[in-house]
C-alpha cells in the first residue's frame, strides 16, 4: 500500500474473488491493491471507512439515450450523467440516436463529443449508427473510437435514423465483420409488426398485442443467420421475448458470436401491473407477462443473457400521452436501475455479486473496457458505488436527476440506497451532493 493516496475500507467489498472485508488502496485514478481489512494506512493517505456499507465496482451502462444535442429537452449529458452517478453508474455508452445529428459520421461524432466534453459527471463512450446509406462511414467511425454500431430492423421512431432491411443488414454486417467490429441490434421484424393488431388507445393489452413476441423471435433468427454467414460479432439489444432464448443458445453452441442484454424494466415490471393509459411503462419491445419474466431471470442465471442495461430513453412529459399507440416509447431508468434490480434479485435469492456481474463486469467486457472498468482489482479505475443494501426508499419522481422526471417506478419501495459514487478515485456524489463534472470521454480500446 506504500504510496497510496486514498484507502477505502469496508466490511463488505465485492471483488472478482467474492465479497470480503477489505481496504482498497488508490493512487491517482487507479486501484493499486485490495488488501486485508486491517492493513495499516500509510503515512499521508486519507482513510475513508464506510463501515458495513457494501463497496461495489461502479456500474457500466452500455445502453443510454442521452439525446444531446438536438433533443436536449428530452435529456442531456449534464442531467443524464448526474442521474447515472446518483444511481452508482460510473460509465455509460451513449446511443447514436435520438440526438440531432445522430452519430453516423465522424463529423457527427465530433459534434457529440464537443457537446459532452464539459458536461459529463461520469465517463462516457459512444456507439455509432448503421444506416441504409452510411456503409462508407462505418470503418472511419470505428477508427475514430466508437464502441460498435447500432442498427434497427424495424422503424426506430425518429426519421433521421432509418432501419435496415435484410439486404442492407447484410451489407453493413459484411463491412463491420471486415474490421471485426460489433453490431448491436434492435431486433423486431417489421412485417410481423405490420401484421399485428393496431388498435391504439389507452389499453396496455392492446399495445402488448401490437408488439408480439414473434416479431422479436423472427428478427433475432434473421440476425443470427447473418452473423453466422459473415462470422460477425453481434449483440441483441433489450431482449424481452423469452421465446427467443432457445434460438440464441443453439446459435452459440453452433459458434455464432452473439451476446445478449435485457433491461431492469423487463425483469422488475410485468404487463399484468401496467395501468391502462400509463405510458410511462411504454417501451419497444414491450414489458411482457410475469411468466415471461421468470424465464428471463432463469436465462440471466444460466448465462444465456449476458448483461443488464437500462435502455434509458426519456422524453418530455407531453409525449407520454395516454394513447399507447402514439406516446413516446422509452423507460427512464438510469438513477433507479441498481435498486430496482437489487430489490428483485434479493426476492429471488440472488446476491449483489450477481447484480455486479450483470451490470458491471459483463457490460465492461462487452465493450472492451474490462481492462479498466467493471471490477475492484489492482490496475482498474478506482470507480466505486457505496450501497446500503438493506435500506429502502420510496421512489419520488421529483427527487430524480433526470431532466424529465417521468418514471414507471413512481411510488415503488426499493431496496438499496446509494450513499456515494466514486469516479477514478474522486467522490463525485455523496448523499445527493455533486462535485463539478469529472467525466472523461472514452474511445474503444
Amino acid at each position: 500500500m506504500s504510496g497510496a493516496e486514498l484507502v477505502l475500507r469496508s466490511t463488505r467489498v465485492i471483488t472478482p474473488e467474492g465479497t470480503r472485508a477489505a481496504s482498497i488502496a488508490v493512487t491517482g485514478e487507479k486501484i493499486t491493491a485490495v488488501l486485508p481489512y486491517d492493513a495499516p494506512v500509510p503515512d499521508g493517505a486519507r482513510l475513508e471507512d464506510v463501515g458495513d456499507h457494501v463497496v461495489l465496482p461502479g456500474l457500466v451502462d452500455t445502453h443510454v439515450h442521452v439525446n444531446d444535442p438536438g433533443r436536449t429537452e428530452w435529456e442531456g449529458f449534464w442531467t443524464a450523467t448526474r442521474a447515472a452517478a446518483a444511481g452508482g453508474i460510473t460509465t455509460l455508452v451513449d446511443m447514436p440516436l435520438n440526438s440531432i445529428p445522430p452519430t453516423t459520421t465522424v463529423a457527427n461524432l465530433r459534434t457529440k463529443r464537443e457537446v459532452a466534453a464539459d458536461k459529463a459527471h461520469i465517463d462516457v463512450g459512444f456507439w455509432g449508427g448503421a444506416l441504409p446509406d452510411n456503409v462508407k462511414d462505418l470503418r472511419p467511425l470505428h477508427e475514430a473510437g466508437v464502441f460498435g454500431f447500432k442498427a434497427f430492423l424495424s422503424p426506430s421512431g425518429v426519421d433521421e435514423f432509418p432501419h435496415l432491411d435484410q439486404e442492407q443488414l447484410a451489407r453493413s454486417l459484411a463491412e463491420i465483420a471486415a474490421f471485426d467490429g460489433l453490431l448491436i441490434v434492435h431486433a423486431e421484424d417489421p412485417h410481423h409488426l405490420a401484421a399485428a393488431p393496431q388498435q391504439g388507445g389507452p389499453k396496455y393489452s392492446h399495445f402488448l398485442a401490437s408488439r408480439p413476441r414473434d416479431a422479436e423471435d423472427t428478427a433475432i433468427a434473421t440476425l443470427l443467420a447473418q452473423a453466422k454467414r459473415f462470422n460477425a460479432r453481434v449483440h441483441v439489444l433489450h431482449l424481452s421475448s423469452s421465446d427467443a432464448l432457445p434460438l440464441i443458445a443453439e446459435a452459440r453452441a453452433d459458434g455464432v458470436r452473439v451476446t445478449v442484454e435485457t433491461c431492469p424494466h423487463y425483469l422488475t415490471l410485468t404487463a399484468e401491473e401496467v395501468p391502462d393509459g400509463a405510458s410511462e411503462f411504454k417501451c419497444c419491445p414491450p414489458i411482457r407477462e410475469a411468466a415471461n419474466q421468470d424465464l428471463l431471470w432463469q436465462a440471466l442465471v444460466d448465462g444465456t443473457i449476458d448483461c443488464v442495461v437500462t435502455d434509458h430513453s426519456p422524453s418530455t412529459a407531453d409525449l407520454k400521452t395516454d394513447d399507447f399507440a402514439t406516446a413516446w416509447g422509452g423507460i427512464a431508468g438510469l438513477q433507479l436501475s441498481l435498486p430496482a434490480m437489487w430489490t428483485k434479485a434479493r426476492e429471488r435469492g440472488l446476491g449483489l455479486e450477481d447484480v455486479v456481474r450483470w451490470m458491471s463486469a459483463n457490460t465492461a467486457r462487452q465493450v472492451g473496457l474490462d481492462g479498466r472498468k467493471g471490477a475492484i482489482a489492482a490496475g482498474r479505475d478506482a470507480d466505486f458505488a457505496v450501497l446500503a443494501p438493506d435500506e429502502t426508499f420510496t421512489v419520488d419522481p421529483a427527487a430524480l436527476q433526470h431532466r424529465n422526471r417521468v418514471t414507471a417506478y413512481a411510488g415503488k419501495t426499493l431496496y438499496g440506497v446509494v450513499k456515494s459514487t466514486w469516479l477514478r478515485g474522486t467522490r463525485v456524489v455523496a448523499d445527493g451532493a455533486f462535485t463539478d463534472p469529472k467525466g472523461q470521454l472514452l474511445d474503444r480500446a
